[in-house]
C-alpha cells in the first residue's frame, strides 16, 4: 500500500447565586457569569450534553482545554452504528441514531452525513449464522436490515476478497465528520445562552472545578465528558484508555459504498486486554476511504506505532486485496473511555453528589452521544426519558460507593 506524507497524531470564585429549580436547591455560581451546570469537555458527548441541558433552560459553562471538537472526538471514524451485544447497547444505540436523524435531517452535508448502511462481513458459515441472529435481534426492535448471500454480498461490494460466505446489511447505519457536528451542537447550545471557556480543569471539587491557573468555576452540577482524562480528573472511575489507530487514503470515489465490518470487530471491539485489529472500511463523502481499526490497553502515547499500523493495514488488505494498489495520505491515533462491562457510565456519581458521569462510551460515542445527553439532562432538570436510564447508571459499580477502595487501585491489588 502506497503512503504519501508523514503519519501524525491525531488529531477566588464568584459570589454564589440563587439554584435554578430541578437543582435539589444547590446555590451556584461561576466566574463571569452564573451556571446551573459545568459540562468539563467540549468533545461530542461533552457537546451534546450542553446542547441537551442548555434546552432545557438551564445555564450551562462549558469548559474546554483544546479546541472543540478535539480530542476522541477528531480521532473517531465517525460512524453511527446500531450495536446488539446486549439489550442495553442496543436500546442505547438505535435511540441514538434515531436523535442523529433527526439532528442531521435539515443540512445533512454540514455534518458530511451518509447514510450509507453497514454490511457486517461473515467470512464463513459460522459467522453466517451469526449474522442470522444479528438480523433476526435488529428485525425484533424494528430496524431495516436483511441477509446476503455470497452473491448478492459481492454484487453489493465486489472489491471484497472471493471466498467469503456472505453479510448482514443494515440499512439505517450512517456516518459523520464528529468535529463539525460537535461544532454544530455547542453552536446551538451557545445559541441558547451557554457559555465557554477556554481552560484546563486541574481538579473537580465539592460544587465546581478548579482550572489550572487558579480560576475556581462553582454551579451545582458538574458534569464530567472528558473522554479516557475522565479518570484523571476522577482516579475512582472504573475507565481506562484503549487507543486506536486510523488511516485515510486519497480520493477513490465508488471504491465501496458501505461501512464494511467483519463479524469478529465484536470479539475486538469488547475485549477486556491485549492487543487487536479488526477489518472497518468506511466510505466518506469525500471519496476517501477510512481504515480501521485497532484497540491496545495501557498504551496512552499518541505516536502512531508502525507495526500496529502495519498489522491493521495488512488486516484490511486480507478483506479488500485492491486496497493494497491506494494511496494512504495520513495515520492517527485516539484514545477510547473504555469501561469493564463496555457500557458507557450516565449519571450521578454515588460517591460525589453533584458530579454527573457522561463517559465510557469506548468505540460507541459519536453512536451514543446524543442518546448519551438526553439520558443525562433528564436526570439532572427533572423529566422522562425515552428509554431506561438503569443499565448506564454509574452506581452498578461497586468501586464508586462512598468508602470503597478506588477502582484503579483495586486493579492493581
Amino acid at each position: 500500500m502506497a503512503s504519501a506524507g508523514t503519519p501524525s497524531d491525531s488529531t477566588g470564585a464568584a459570589p454564589e447565586a440563587a439554584a435554578a429549580p430541578g437543582l435539589g436547591g444547590v446555590s451556584t455560581a461561576a466566574a463571569g457569569g452564573s451556571a446551573d451546570v459545568l459540562v468539563v469537555g467540549a468533545g461530542i458527548v461533552g457537546a451534546a450534553c450542553a446542547d441537551a441541558l442548555a434546552a432545557r433552560g438551564l445555564r450551562v459553562t462549558v469548559i474546554e482545554q483544546e479546541v472543540v471538537g478535539s480530542g476522541a472526538t477528531a480521532a473517531g471514524m465517525g460512524h453511527l452504528v446500531v450495536m446488539d451485544d446486549n439489550p442495553a447497547e442496543l436500546a442505547l444505540s438505535s435511540y441514538s441514531l434515531e436523535l442523529w436523524r433527526e439532528f442531521v435531517a435539515d443540512q445533512p452535508a454540514r455534518h458530511e452525513y451518509s447514510r450509507c448502511g453497514t454490511i457486517w462481513v461473515a467470512a464463513d458459515d459460522e459467522e453466517l449464522d451469526a449474522a442470522r441472529l444479528k438480523a433476526a435481534t435488529m428485525a425484533a426492535h424494528g430496524l431495516e436490515c436483511r441477509m446476503l448471500d455470497a452473491a448478492a454480498l459481492y454484487a453489493l461490494e465486489p472489491q471484497l476478497r472471493p471466498g467469503l460466505a456472505g453479510g448482514l446489511l443494515v440499512a439505517g447505519d450512517g456516518l459523520v465528520y464528529p468535529p463539525k457536528s460537535a461544532r454544530i451542537l455547542l453552536d446551538r447550545a451557545l445559541a441558547r445562552g451557554a457559555r465557554l471557556v477556554a481552560g484546563c480543569v486541574r481538579a473537580i471539587e465539592d460544587g465546581g472545578v478548579l482550572l489550572a491557573d487558579g480560576t475556581r468555576l462553582r454551579a451545582g452540577a458538574v458534569v464530567v465528558a472528558a473522554g479516557s482524562r475522565s479518570s484523571q480528573l476522577l482516579p475512582e472511575l472504573p475507565v481506562q484508555p484503549k487507543k486506536g489507530h486510523v488511516a485515510i487514503t486519497d480520493r477513490y470515489p465508488g471504491f465501496i459504498r458501505h461501512q464494511l465490518v467483519e463479524l469478529g470487530y465484536i470479539k475486538s471491539a469488547h475485549a477486556a486486554s491485549g492487543d487487536s485489529v479488526a477489518f472497518n472500511l468506511q466510505p466518506r463523502p469525500t471519496g476517501q476511504i477510512l481504515i480501521g481499526s485497532s484497540r491496545q490497553f495501557g498504551a496512552t502515547d499518541p505516536a502512531v506505532e508502525p507495526d500496529m499500523m502495519a498489522r491493521m493495514l495488512r488486516h484490511a488488505v486480507g478483506f479488500t486485496p485492491a486496497l493494497r494498489g491506494l494511496n494512504v495520505l495520513r495515520c492517527w491515533t485516539g484514545l477510547r473511555a473504555a469501561s469493564p462491562d463496555g457500557l458507557p457510565l450516565i449519571g450521578e456519581h454515588p460517591g460525589r453528589p453533584g458530579v454527573w458521569l457522561a463517559t465510557g462510551h469506548e468505540g460507541l460515542g459519536i453512536t451514543t452521544s446524543l442518546a448519551t445527553a438526553q439520558l443525562l439532562a433528564a436526570r439532572i432538570a427533572g423529566g422522562d426519558a425515552a428509554i431506561p436510564a438503569q443499565p448506564y447508571l454509574p452506581e452498578r459499580f461497586a468501586t464508586l460507593q462512598p468508602n470503597c477502595e478506588p477502582w484503579g487501585q483495586s486493579q492493581r491489588d
